[in-house]
Protein backbone atom coordinates (compact mmCIF):
# COMPACT_ATOMS: atom_id res chain seq x y z
CA UNK A 1 0.00 0.00 0.00
CA UNK A 2 0.94 3.75 -0.52
CA UNK A 3 -0.59 6.53 1.16
CA UNK A 4 -0.53 9.51 -1.22
CA UNK A 5 -1.39 13.23 -0.44
CA UNK A 6 -3.33 14.92 -3.43
CA UNK A 7 -2.79 18.93 -3.27
CA UNK A 8 -5.41 21.24 -4.12
CA UNK A 9 -4.43 24.46 -6.15
CA UNK A 10 -6.70 27.38 -8.08
CA UNK A 11 -4.22 27.26 -11.35
CA UNK A 12 -1.00 27.35 -9.46
CA UNK A 13 -0.61 23.10 -9.75
CA UNK A 14 1.57 22.88 -12.94
CA UNK A 15 4.02 25.63 -11.23
CA UNK A 16 4.08 24.19 -7.71
CA UNK A 17 4.72 20.43 -8.96
CA UNK A 18 7.79 21.78 -10.94
CA UNK A 19 9.02 23.71 -8.37
CA UNK A 20 8.77 21.05 -6.04
CA UNK A 21 10.15 18.56 -8.51
CA UNK A 22 13.11 21.02 -8.99
CA UNK A 23 13.55 21.26 -4.62
CA UNK A 24 12.62 17.08 -4.27
CA UNK A 25 14.87 15.75 -6.93
CA UNK A 26 11.69 13.91 -8.44
CA UNK A 27 9.93 13.95 -12.28
CA UNK A 28 6.46 14.50 -13.25
CA UNK A 29 5.14 11.76 -14.81
CA UNK A 30 1.40 13.04 -15.14
CA UNK A 31 0.02 16.55 -15.96
CA UNK A 32 -3.28 16.63 -17.50
CA UNK A 33 -5.14 19.53 -18.53
CA UNK A 34 -8.60 20.20 -18.27
CA UNK A 35 -8.31 20.95 -21.96
CA UNK A 36 -8.33 17.13 -22.61
CA UNK A 37 -10.64 16.57 -20.92
CA UNK A 38 -13.51 14.10 -22.75
CA UNK A 39 -15.88 16.89 -24.69
CA UNK A 40 -18.92 15.63 -22.00
CA UNK A 41 -17.31 16.97 -19.13
CA UNK A 42 -19.06 19.85 -17.49
CA UNK A 43 -15.59 21.48 -17.42
CA UNK A 44 -16.08 25.73 -18.95
CA UNK A 45 -13.01 24.69 -21.30
CA UNK A 46 -11.55 28.56 -21.93
CA UNK A 47 -11.75 29.00 -18.43
CA UNK A 48 -10.24 26.25 -17.02
CA UNK A 49 -8.22 24.94 -20.01
CA UNK A 50 -5.07 25.31 -18.79
CA UNK A 51 -5.32 24.04 -15.50
CA UNK A 52 -4.50 20.53 -14.45
CA UNK A 53 -7.39 17.88 -13.75
CA UNK A 54 -4.60 15.55 -12.50
CA UNK A 55 -0.69 15.70 -12.15
CA UNK A 56 1.64 12.99 -10.30
CA UNK A 57 5.04 13.53 -8.63
CA UNK A 58 7.25 10.91 -8.28
CA UNK A 59 9.94 10.91 -5.60
CA UNK A 60 11.83 7.75 -5.23
CA UNK A 61 9.00 5.61 -3.56
CA UNK A 62 7.15 8.52 -2.83
CA UNK A 63 4.84 10.40 -4.52
CA UNK A 64 2.24 13.59 -4.48
CA UNK A 65 -1.00 14.32 -6.46
CA UNK A 66 -2.27 17.18 -7.42
CA UNK A 67 -5.00 19.21 -9.05
CA UNK A 68 -6.18 22.60 -9.94
CA UNK A 69 -9.63 22.60 -8.28
CA UNK A 70 -12.32 25.64 -8.17
CA UNK A 71 -14.87 26.48 -5.41
CA UNK A 72 -17.61 25.12 -7.55
CA UNK A 73 -15.88 22.07 -6.78
CA UNK A 74 -14.24 21.99 -4.30
CA UNK A 75 -15.73 24.57 -1.65
CA UNK A 76 -12.70 25.95 0.70
CA UNK A 77 -10.14 25.66 -2.01
CA UNK A 78 -9.56 29.31 -1.73
CA UNK A 79 -9.05 29.14 1.96
CA UNK A 80 -5.79 28.39 3.85
CA UNK A 81 -5.07 25.01 3.98
CA UNK A 82 -4.89 23.74 7.57
CA UNK A 83 -5.01 20.37 9.71
CA UNK A 84 -2.47 18.86 7.62
CA UNK A 85 1.35 18.84 6.64
CA UNK A 86 3.13 17.21 4.11
CA UNK A 87 5.96 16.23 5.88
CA UNK A 88 9.96 15.47 4.59
CA UNK A 89 11.99 13.08 6.96
CA UNK A 90 15.96 12.55 5.73
CA UNK A 91 18.77 11.14 7.61
CA UNK A 92 20.76 13.82 6.30
CA UNK A 93 20.82 17.43 8.04
CA UNK A 94 22.07 19.17 4.77
CA UNK A 95 19.26 17.76 2.69
CA UNK A 96 16.74 18.94 5.31
CA UNK A 97 18.09 22.32 5.65
CA UNK A 98 17.84 22.44 1.65
CA UNK A 99 14.55 21.81 1.50
CA UNK A 100 13.75 24.14 4.50
CA UNK A 101 15.18 27.01 2.67
CA UNK A 102 13.77 26.39 -0.92
CA UNK A 103 10.45 25.68 0.47
CA UNK A 104 10.47 28.75 2.55
CA UNK A 105 11.35 31.18 -0.36
CA UNK A 106 8.02 33.89 -0.49
CA UNK A 107 6.44 31.61 1.89
CA UNK A 108 5.92 31.88 5.48
CA UNK A 109 8.01 30.24 8.52
CA UNK A 110 5.76 28.78 11.10
CA UNK A 111 8.60 27.37 12.82
CA UNK A 112 12.46 28.15 11.59
CA UNK A 113 14.87 25.08 11.33
CA UNK A 114 17.20 23.89 13.94
CA UNK A 115 17.67 21.41 16.77
CA UNK A 116 14.60 20.20 18.71
CA UNK A 117 14.76 17.70 21.67
CA UNK A 118 13.61 15.08 18.92
CA UNK A 119 15.75 15.93 16.16
CA UNK A 120 18.81 17.69 15.07
CA UNK A 121 16.79 19.39 12.57
CA UNK A 122 12.97 20.48 12.24
CA UNK A 123 11.26 22.90 10.83
CA UNK A 124 7.55 24.20 9.61
CA UNK A 125 6.61 26.55 6.81
CA UNK A 126 3.93 27.54 4.37
CA UNK A 127 5.04 27.38 1.27
CA UNK A 128 4.33 30.01 -1.44
CA UNK A 129 1.26 28.02 -3.04
CA UNK A 130 -0.45 27.85 0.18
CA UNK A 131 0.73 24.30 1.30
CA UNK A 132 2.19 23.52 4.74
CA UNK A 133 5.05 21.54 5.25
CA UNK A 134 6.90 20.30 8.01
CA UNK A 135 10.50 19.31 7.33
CA UNK A 136 12.37 16.24 9.80
CA UNK A 137 16.10 15.39 10.36
CA UNK A 138 15.55 11.38 11.46
CA UNK A 139 18.28 11.29 14.28
CA UNK A 140 21.06 8.65 14.42
CA UNK A 141 20.67 6.11 17.42
CA UNK A 142 23.71 8.33 19.30
CA UNK A 143 22.43 11.47 18.94
CA UNK A 144 21.48 13.24 21.80
CA UNK A 145 20.29 17.21 21.72
CA UNK A 146 22.25 19.84 22.86
CA UNK A 147 22.21 20.81 26.86
CA UNK A 148 20.20 23.80 26.96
Amino acid sequence: MKIVTSLSFQGQCREAFEFYAEVLGGRITAAMPYGDAPPDMPVDREKYKDWLMHCWLEVGDQALMGADMDVGWAPNVDKPKNGFDVTLHTGDQAEAQRWFDRLAEGGKVAMPFGETFWSPGFGALVDRFGVPWMINVIPSPDWKPAAG
